[in-house]
């Protein structure tokens, strides 16, 4: 009777992970204007949103009739939609597992994972017309008979492949950060605490941003469309600017970037140009505060990882942990937050018709530099923030009491 009770409770964790991701998708598709899609396309679509979130890939392919073809790609993985998803998991993962075993638990996940993934990945393909419009490109097309289409399908073994390792990321991330559940690394359990409230203040900070911006400057369901959709996307990148990182983008075409006018801008040229705070600032100045935001929460996270660390770990070690930590994080942020798309629809073979129909947008990080960076500053971070919780905890081997933030046994590195 126990294992059908934990089978249930690994099966509505799956569900309830799903339904939270489907949710988000489609409420942040229809803040888009997505529902107006032809044929009903919006319900695949929100799957196909789904299978991105997870890591799956959405390839788009379309034909317009016997002289023209469309084509196009989109790499982009809808991180609001992922985050939603990983706190409902996350949080049944916490709630169930420390009351049996953790990995016997996971394993119960990951199993019932499979056939609801497999399930979203086959149903994720639509194929719909594309209109042309007035004008000349519409009195071209209805000359030559074009009629575009263009379609989008999953590809199922990757998609169940990534998808079924996005999931061991998110419970093995929630083990690593949560004193709750048994793990034998403890030295690692501090910094991945310190590094994922980093990344939640981050997206905190960003909603308030957005939704202050949708009250007082209009277009409420494009903010809130940038915000149940790619928040991550928008928040993450900015974090790594204000290290000094630097992204390489373009747009082009009826394209937008889930980002601020603002980036929009600097990126939307003939050609590649870089993103940093030096092409920002010549916009607007103020982007300079990102760099005293920053500091203050990678100084914060180094604190808190300092609080939760064993009281007798030396300061030089304090400072290499968070930097390590700080330097993976920022590696993944790199790997997540890539955007590309390109539509185009060609005639005999031959370039792109414009018309409103072509585009391409790009954002890529310059990755190592960017990691160095982050090695640096969590380095900094890691040293300032152990010395700030010496002073509220004294070590071991000096006087006075253990601080009162920490629950009992945390001078074990629990």
């Amino acid at each position: 009777m126990r294992t059908l009770r934990e089978w249930l409770h690994a099966l509505a964790a799956v569900l309830a992970t799903f339904l939270t991701m489907l949710c988000t998708a489609a409420l942040g598709l229809a803040a888009a204007g997505a529902t107006a899609l032809p044929a009903g396309a919006f319900p695949r679509v929100v799957l196909a949103t789904v299978v991105a979130a997870l890591g799956g890939t959405v390839t788009l392919d379309g034909h317009a009739g016997d002289l023209a073809g469309s084509r196009g790609d989109l790499t982009v993985m809808p991180l609001s939609v992922a985050l939603a998803g990983a706190l409902v998991l996350a949080a049944a993962f916490r709630r169930h597992a420390p009351g049996t075993h953790p990995g016997a638990y996971a394993a119960r996940i990951l199993a019932l994972w499979l056939p609801a993934l497999l399930t979203v990945s086959l149903t994720a393909h639509h194929t719909f017309t594309v209109p042309l419009g007035e004008g000349t490109l519409g009195d071209l097309g209805e000359i030559l008979g074009l009629s575009p289409e263009i379609g989008f399908t999953t590809d199922v073994p990757v998609t169940v492949l990534l998808g079924l390792v996005w999931a061991v990321g998110v419970l093995a991330l929630t083990a690593l950060a949560s004193r709750a559940l048994p793990l034998p690394l403890v030295a690692a359990r501090p910094v991945a605490y310190a590094m994922v409230g980093l990344l939640l203040v981050c997206l905190a900070v960003g909603a308030v941003i957005g939704l202050v911006v949708a009250a007082t400057r209009g277009h409420p369901a494009r903010t809130l469309a940038v915000l149940l959709l790619g928040l991550p996307n928008v928040v993450w990148p900015v974090f790594t600017l204000g290290l000094g990182a630097r992204w390489d983008g373009r747009v082009d075409g009826p394209f937008g970037l889930p980002m601020p006018r603002l980036l929009d801008e600097v990126l939307r040229t003939p050609e590649v140009s870089t993103l940093d705070l030096g092409a920002l600032a010549r916009h607007d100045g103020r982007v300079w505060w990102l760099v005293v935001v920053d500091a203050v929460l990678v100084l914060s996270a180094g604190y808190a990882a300092a609080l939760r660390s064993p009281a007798r770990l030396p300061l030089w070690r304090h400072a290499v942990h968070t930097g390590l930590a700080l330097a993976v994080t920022v590696l993944a942020v790199c790997a997540v937050c890539r955007i590309s798309a390109h539509y185009g629809l060609s005639l005999i073979g031959v370039g792109d018709l414009g018309g409103g129909l072509s585009g391409v947008l790009f954002l890529r990080p310059r990755v190592w530099p960017a990691v160095g960076l982050a090695l640096a500053w969590g380095l900094a971070g890691g040293l300032l923030g152990a010395l700030a919780a010496r002073r509220v905890r004294p070590s071991a081997g000096g006087r006075g009491r253990r601080a009162p933030l920490l629950p009992h046994g945390g001078g074990r590195g629990s």
